[in-house]
């Protein structure tokens, strides 16, 4: 008996595993921006060091309504405890889940055991879990139950046209947040001058690369008297590093290929059109340029691009996807 193996995907559930993805890998990476913001916070602008996370994640608006003020306190529990905050970890865990309820007939008992299991344990967050050594414990945590989910999944789940829209969405998320982990340290370099400026900004560049889960790479192929342009350049453009920009659009642009070349999706050219935008604005100045005409603002234009690339996906292939527009006319007005 033959097994066919060219059904459809319908619609909703390509959208819902992208987002799935998306809201994971968003649970990890905001864990990990929480980790190196209390480990190298700067002495005497502890206040400015959080805020910076939410400054780089646009969260100001949503943070000004609940009339928090800046502080270590207050952006702890903005992210860790407020499930109505849409960027919190218990309001990403929620939507995965959420998604995760639709996609029962895909996914793999394992998967959604395994959701269930750090939606329970990481949505009912005590506050003593925020205080000192304890944060660092709890991101750990967190971090490791997202890395479960993903190797319970690489190990589990069908390789169909499913899998293919599960990883466009965690590679989306992995660049966009990659780009946002090297905002927040750019913006906190400590205001020193000659030998004392150079060992604050190398142990602040480390625990970028420590967060990112690249230290051990970055010192396999970084010159011995490494620059903090040397890590810029391999978070943004390294061709071997999981979380760098770069790979992740290169691997984004192979799975599209094969959602065209296998499945005969022709409603890939828009994204692949824009990500070949973004590599060549990722290769088309040197590092030591980006960052003299300004890091942060292009870092911003990354992360505007990536925004464009996710909504050319889903105006192709999902079923309602209204951000398109949006995302132009912010795009627009940057």
């Amino acid at each position: 008996m033959s097994v066919a193996r060219d059904t459809p995907l319908l619609a909703r559930y390509a959208e819902s595993l992208f987002w799935m993805a998306r809201y994971l890998e968003r649970v990890e990476n905001t864990a990990r921006l929480l980790d190196v913001t209390q480990t190298a916070e700067a002495p005497g602008r502890e206040a400015e060091s959080w805020f910076a996370l939410v400054r780089i994640n646009a969260d100001e608006a949503c943070f000004a309504e609940r009339g928090l003020a800046p502080g270590a306190d207050a952006v702890k529990r903005f992210y860790l405890l407020d499930a109505g905050n849409p960027t919190s970890i218990p309001a990403s865990l929620n939507a995965a889940r959420t998604n995760a309820r639709t996609l029962r007939p895909l996914i793999s008992t394992e998967m959604w055991m395994h959701l269930n299991v750090l939606h329970r344990d990481m949505t009912a967050i005590p506050p003593e879990a925020l205080e000192g050594d304890r944060l660092s414990r709890l991101c750990r945590l967190l971090k490791e139950g997202v890395q479960t989910q993903t190797g319970i999944t690489e190990g589990t789940f069908f390789r169909d046209q499913g899998w293919f829209f599960y990883q466009l969405g965690r590679l989306i998320e992995r660049a966009d947040q990659t780009t946002r982990l090297l905002d927040i340290r750019y913006h906190l370099l400590v205001p020193a001058a000659g030998e004392e400026r150079r060992v604050a900004e190398l142990t602040q560049w480390g625990s970028v690369l420590r967060a990112a889960a690249g230290y051990h790479a970055f010192r396999r192929v970084a010159p011995p008297g490494f620059t903090p342009e040397d890590v810029v350049a391999f978070l943004l453009t390294d061709t071997a590093f999981p979380r760098s920009v770069r790979l992740c659009v290169e691997q984004m642009e192979w799975l599209l290929g094969q959602l065209r070349g296998r499945y005969g999706l022709r409603g890939t050219v828009p994204a692949l059109e824009r990500i070949e935008e973004l590599r060549a604005g990722l290769l088309g100045r040197p590092v030591e340029r980006i960052i003299a005409d300004g890091l942060h603002q292009f870092l911003d234009g990354v992360q505007r691009d990536l925004i464009l690339l996710a909504a050319e996906i889903g105006t192709a292939f999902f079923r309602d996807w209204r951000p398109l527009e949006q995302s132009q006319a912010q795009s627009q007005q940057a």
